[in-house]
């Protein structure tokens, strides 16, 4: 044995130790309820654009991170943090110009007028309030999701997200995403829900879509699917709620938000994650009329949410994605993705089909005739096998067997083909260990 190979082993072994260190007082001090991801879990220490790098100096390409939109630990973002933190950060009951900059900004993004703005810390907040104005407006308690949603872990939220395994409530529906419910179409399929919740004596409230459907395995496609689905519950006296917690800013390259993919104007749109690269902020933006009912009604108060920290965060990503041209990025970088992935969908049996656009993607994979194991358990070696390649990305669908490839909007057109060799090399291991 050389002496490299020698010191190889002992800082393998000094890893190990580590790991299984942290991984006991992870244990003993947070209880059992978190999850991690990959079977030999990830110890990141450091980001810098599109890459974290492990305690042992690896690093590894993102590829799955939508919350660092525009990079980890992007400069013009934390100098702003920096900036405003030293200078004051206090809640929205006093004046702050900084919130209405934002505000300014962000609601001219948006494809029409009439919105205002309320903000919130997280998505999963976005999305309960949301809720609480949508219902408070129509005066309706029920709710359509899709069959596999997932919109957030407050008490709302998680019980309109069948993808976390709760007991949905009796005034919540479920409808297949669109393109997986057979001859029924989305819109079809809606009816049908808002049907049945009325013959129960439940008034609709609102039918909430993430745009991209990614809990429901990356359902980019067909791009009409939201029209008559919207019509149909705004009929019943409900309202569109849309989720653009995943799809929005510049996410799938074409537009800044996905519903505009389907030619819709919700009355609401909720956003979180990519608002501040990391930093928590999150947002509702809902038609005047909905937020003056709401208003009338409820004393509304978030500590944190708008902060004037939070804000410049957010402002400083709107100003990168704008400098830096991320969205035309995602759309032709994206289109280098997907090219790729359907080369590879030509030489590896297993993938059944690529969906998605932009930097957003969904492989969804097939176990082999002769397959012993689920086809999660397959999804399941392919993301720790890319994991062990040093490239990061996760899976989703009903059947845990889409892969979900979701990087940071700078990801360039070689950080794609370092993806797509990766993937090629993982799923020839887990074919092979899968037989």
């Amino acid at each position: 044995m050389s002496v490299i190979e020698a010191r190889e082993i002992r800082v393998a072994a000094a890893a190990a130790e580590t790991a299984a260190s942290l991984l006991a007082r992870r244990a003993h001090l947070l209880g059992p309820a978190y999850r991690l991801f990959y079977e030999r879990p990830l110890h990141p220490v450091r980001g810098e654009g599109v890459w974290l790098y492990d305690d042992e100096g690896r690093r590894y390409l993102d590829a799955y991170n939508n919350v660092a939109a525009v990079g980890h630990c992007h400069p013009r973002v934390v100098e702003a943090i920096a900036r405003q933190a030293a200078q004051l950060n206090t809640h929205t009951r006093y004046l702050h110009t900084g919130i209405l900059d934002y505000a300014e900004r962000l609601l001219a993004l948006l494809p029409a007028a009439g919105y205002q703005l309320m903000l919130t810390c997280t998505g999963s907040e976005a999305n309960d309030l949301a809720l609480r104005a949508a219902r408070a407006f129509t005066g309706g308690t029920g709710v359509i999701v899709t069959e596999c949603a997932y919109h957030g872990v407050t008490a709302a939220v998680a019980e309109v997200s069948p993808s976390l395994g709760m007991a949905l409530g009796p005034m919540v529906r479920t409808v297949p995403a669109p393109g997986t419910g057979g001859a029924l179409s989305f819109a079809g399929h809606v009816q049908a829900a808002i049907d049945d919740l009325q013959a129960h004596g439940v008034r609709p409230a609102a039918l909430l879509v993430d745009t991209v459907f990614s809990s429901d395995g990356v359902r980019s496609h067909p791009c009409d699917a939201l029209a008559g689905a919207a019509e149909a519950i705004r009929r019943a006296g409900g309202v569109l709620i849309a989720d653009e917690v995943q799809a929005g800013f510049w996410r799938l390259g074409e537009r800044m938000w996905g519903f505009e993919r389907h030619g819709v104007v919700p009355d609401i749109v909720t956003m979180g994650k990519p608002m501040g690269n990391g930093h928590p902020v999150a947002g509702v933006a809902l038609r005047a009329e909905i937020i003056a009912s709401f208003g009338a009604a409820v004393r509304y108060f978030n500590t944190f949410g708008g902060n004037p920290v939070s804000c410049a965060a957010a402002s400083a990503v709107l100003d990168v994605l704008e400098e830096e041209k991320l969205g035309e990025n995602a759309l032709y970088v994206g289109e280098h993705l997907h090219a790729g992935l359907r080369w590879l969908a030509g030489r590896h049996p297993l993938i059944a089909e690529v969906r998605g656009t932009g930097l957003f993607a969904g492989v969804e994979l097939k176990a082999p005739e002769d397959a012993s194991q689920p086809v999660a358990q397959l999804a399941a070696r392919v993301v720790n096998g890319m994991r062990e390649a040093g490239v990061l990305i996760s899976a989703t669908g009903v059947q845990g067997n889409v892969l979900k490839i979701r990087p940071p909007l700078p990801f360039s057109g070689e950080h794609a083909d370092l993806l797509l060799d990766a993937l090629d090399g993982a799923l020839t291991l887990a074919v092979s260990a899968h037989a």
